[in-house]
């Protein structure tokens, strides 16, 4: 904790959630159903609901899964499209908040920046700052659950570039998007081939002289309808729930169909893939080189078009694809390493997230630093030996949210077991034999500089991370509480 004059508040809640985005507010309406009664309070270090659907304000800014598996279980997800843009999804988790009265137990403009742990109170102590006075006070809570996401809102990752000085146009970052940036007209180039780049690029096109997509290496692009026409179809001949939750099993359904074939027959899925392209781009069109990445399908997170709009953009030439390597920024645009010159008058840096564990916050368990990276995940939404804590951190294969709201049922039926029992600790303890895996197996570059941020699975059950909703949900929802490996015990010390 910090040695600065600190406020102390007496209250202690039973559940104090970290994050009003997607997963904190499905957090809350879980405890609200399934553990009626529990105080709880959530922590919002913005002004505003939402995560990264208030913090992300770029042109284009949408989902890349369906809003039907992204989307609340509890809340059917109403509107006609189903890759949605940024601002419906938005509406959507403020009018989830509001409707269950959840919005009243947010405190916005206070981040947590420290969590000590005593087994003797059987509870957290959480230094939270003011926002914007930076005032600091603490609050006690039986149980804490970050929900935070998994990257730094205050910082992107930015590499440097030679010759940034010189550039005599505008540079922006995804993530810091200006209100007042004037596109229109004027020659962009975005760097990058990911989500956020593929987004960009077709979105910016409609107004700018041409987008230009410069990427180091090319990236796995398909093209899925914007609207689900057999959801739109159940939706005039059922009840609105039963429609929803048919879409969202087949969409479950269908995604782990593809991605189980992606994994096993990764080299016809890949001709496949690169054949669509090549379809959507028309004769002539260098897919070998632009759409044809050097590594096998879902080692990295495939990008979303919906309704083919990056393809649509190229083929009427508003935008290309430049494949190649940054030598130099020039007062006119981007010198490439193969000598030739991009011009531009607004270069768009979207090379991806800066990683960040539990919104920056530490821990301490009875006076000794959690170090999060060396510690092993329980059933991927705890820490080992680090007691009454879960994280919500969603798939990387499928929607987020699927994981999210396994996590906050597990939660909710871990609170409940430990109230039956009396319980006031629970803890997933390490076993020894247990060796330590990379938490993502995956090659995206903003995964591999987390390698020494990111906490570790384990070689077994139930340390592993599954990325399967069906082999979760059998073990999350409906596997026992009491497994031999989660500990309960008195206030007092750890069991």
């Amino acid at each position: 904790m910090s040695s600065e004059r600190i406020a102390v508040e007496q209250e202690l809640l039973d559940v104090l959630i970290i994050g009003a985005g997607l997963s904190g507010i499905g957090a809350a309406r879980h405890l609200q159903r399934h553990c009626q009664g529990k105080r709880y309070a959530i922590l919002e270090a913005r002004d505003a609901i939402g995560g990264t659907w208030d913090l992300f304000r770029y042109p284009g800014i949408r989902s890349d899964s369906d809003m039907y598996t992204l989307g609340y279980a509890f809340k059917p997800w109403t509107d006609a499209k189903a890759i949605a843009d940024g601002p419906s999804i938005l509406k959507y988790v403020r009018e989830t908040a509001e409707e269950a009265g959840i919005t009243r137990h947010i405190r916005f403009g206070r981040k947590a920046v420290a969590a000590a742990w005593s087994s003797d109170e059987a509870c957290w102590t959480v230094e939270v700052a003011d926002s914007a006075g930076g005032a600091r006070s603490t609050l006690r809570t039986r149980f804490l659950y970050a929900c935070s996401g998994y990257y730094s809102y205050d910082e992107a990752y930015r590499p440097e570039f030679t010759g940034e000085q010189d550039f005599r146009g505008e540079v922006v970052l995804p993530q810091f998007w200006p209100k007042d940036l004037d596109h229109a007209g004027k020659r962009v180039a975005v760097i990058g081939s990911g989500a956020t780049a593929v987004t960009l690029v077709p979105a910016m096109a409609e107004t700018a002289a041409h987008v230009t997509m410069l990427q180091r290496s090319p990236t796995y692009v398909v093209s899925r309808p914007a609207r689900d026409s057999i959801a739109l179809w159940l939706r005039r001949r059922l009840p609105a729930r039963i429609a929803y939750g048919l879409t969202r099993w087949k969409n479950v359904l269908v995604g782990m169909f593809f991605y189980r074939l992606a994994r096993r027959r990764p080299e016809p899925v890949k001709r496949r893939i690169v054949q669509m392209a090549a379809q959507e781009l028309g004769a002539g069109f260098d897919v070998a080189t632009h759409f044809t990445p050097s590594y096998k399908p879902w080692d990295q997170r495939m990008c979303v078009v919906p309704d083919g709009d990056l393809f649509r953009a190229i083929r009427a030439g508003r935008a290309s694809v430049v494949t190649d390597t940054i030598e130099r920024f020039t007062a006119g645009g981007i010198r490439l390493s193969s000598g030739r010159e991009l011009p531009a008058d607004v270069i768009v840096v979207a090379t991806g997230l800066k990683l960040q564990m539990l919104g920056g916050m530490t821990l301490m368990v009875d006076g000794k630093p959690v170090q999060p990276s060396e510690a092993l995940t329980y059933k991927g939404m705890m820490l080992a030996d680090v007691p009454n804590f879960a994280m919500a951190f969603g798939y990387t294969n499928a929607s987020w949210t699927l994981k999210a709201d396994l996590t906050a049922a597990y939660v909710c039926r871990l609170l409940r077991h430990m109230d039956r029992h009396g319980e006031a600790i629970a803890v997933p303890r390490r076993e020894a034999d247990v060796q330590p895996r990379p938490f993502l197996d995956f090659t995206s570059g903003y995964v591999q500089r987390a390698k020494d941020i990111l906490p570790k699975q384990g070689s077994r059950a139930p340390w592993q991370v599954h990325q399967n909703y069906f082999r979760d949900m059998s073990v999350i929802r409906f596997g026992r509480i009491d497994d031999g490996v989660m500990r309960f015990g008195p206030k007092g010390a750890l069991p």
